[in-house]
């Protein structure tokens, strides 16, 4: 039985708290608040049917290590509600606040937007405790879904890779595994920036066609409520059909651990931007890194969502979280590459040396208790 204890380490986490509302809304939910020592722990709040402590666990952990490398004043932490996202709008209000509610005292946790949840969600939050980020603008947000803030950071990464990673942007395929929130803005972005789309998928399968997908057509077919599968430009293939696209650039903006040691070897790739957090297993990454296949780790390229969250919560504007996104994740993503091409490490060993020393240091300058 795996149990809270299993995942200590010397950076965390802090707490986990097991949320139950056995009346009422119904709620069942966890938190895991995993290192503060940089200040107040900024993470997003998933709605999902199917998620373990574990992989909270790991979500957190991976939010440490984000908003480490990105220089931001928190830590990381991340929460998770047990529920279909795709439940009526009043009663999915009503589980929301009700989290909210639950987590009104644990001070140290900003809740933010994430897979099941978005800008809505966190105005609910924020009008039941005070606290969110990723708020609409109509509340003085920066609605980060929105403006595409982690896929125009994807995209920065991958134009900082292009001369140590060895390809071109101009004229690169690119295809996309989770064309949502995070996937469509990436692909916008590298579109603007000369890419091809070539592929994409979502719940309804996958699209491919190997001229290249209308990016800007494709968007506001899925926003119509569309699968992208069903989009007349390009064939219709299973879900999975996807890993098997030929490409430059692979991009995972979907669950975790959707390439693992059973289908790496699918991916005929160059290069790999990870869109979600945590999609790749180790074991992945490791058989990818001995093919000289690049992978851009997660908590590197796709910070740029929290950056913006950070830039808000600090009472920043839009246009300012746009050049810190830029900064920032060019500054680390240059560093990652550096040092894993002195080293000959994996460019997560790299990144994870860089942010758990920036998270060691902020420990070190703690009040002891």
């Amino acid at each position: 039985m795996v149990t809270a204890f299993d995942f200590c380490d010397d950076l965390g986490p802090e707490k986990i708290i097991h949320l139950h509302d056995p009346t009422g809304s119904g709620l069942r939910a966890i938190v895991v608040v995993d290192n503060v020592a940089a200040g107040p722990a900024i993470g997003g709040t998933r709605m999902a049917a199917d998620v373990s402590l574990q992989e909270c666990f790991r979500l957190a952990r991976a939010m440490t290590l984000k908003n480490a490398a990105a220089g931001l004043p928190h830590g990381g932490a991340k929460s998770v509600i047990f529920a279909d996202p795709g439940m009526p709008a009043d009663q999915k209000q009503q589980l929301v606040r009700a989290f909210a509610y639950a987590i009104r005292d644990v001070l140290d946790y900003i809740p933010g937007p994430d897979m099941g949840t978005d800008e809505t969600c966190m105005a609910w939050v924020r009008d039941t405790i005070g606290r969110a980020v990723g708020l609409p603008r109509a509340i003085g947000g920066i609605p980060l879904d929105e403006i595409g803030a982690t896929g125009y950071g994807l995209a920065t990464a991958l134009d900082v890779a292009q001369e140590p990673c060895g390809f071109t942007l101009r004229g690169a395929r690119v295809v996309v595994q989770g064309f949502g929130s995070v996937g469509k803005h990436a692909a916008r972005f590298l579109a603007e920036r000369g890419a091809v789309l070539v592929g994409a998928s979502d719940t309804s399968g996958t699209l491919h066609h190997p001229d290249g997908i209308d990016v800007a057509a494709l968007i506001a077919f899925k926003d119509a409520g569309n699968g992208v599968a069903d989009f007349p430009g390009g064939t219709r293939q299973p879900g999975d059909a996807v890993i098997d696209i030929p490409c430059e650039i692979w991009i995972p903006a979907a669950r975790p651990d959707v390439i693992h040691a059973g289908n790496v070897h699918r991916l005929q790739t160059r290069v790999i931007a990870q869109g979600a957090n945590i999609p790749f297993t180790p074991e992945a990454e490791a058989t990818l890194h001995r093919q000289g296949v690049w992978v851009l780790p997660d908590f590197i390229a796709n910070a740029g969502g929290v950056i913006c969250a950070s830039v808000e919560y600090h009472g920043g504007s839009e246009g300012q979280a746009r050049q810190v996104i830029a900064e920032k994740i060019a500054f680390n993503t240059r560093a990652v590459l550096e040092s894993a091409l002195r080293s000959g490490c994996q460019p997560r060993e790299a990144a994870v040396r860089l942010a758990g020393d920036r998270v060691r240091s902020a420990m070190a300058l703690r009040r002891c208790h």
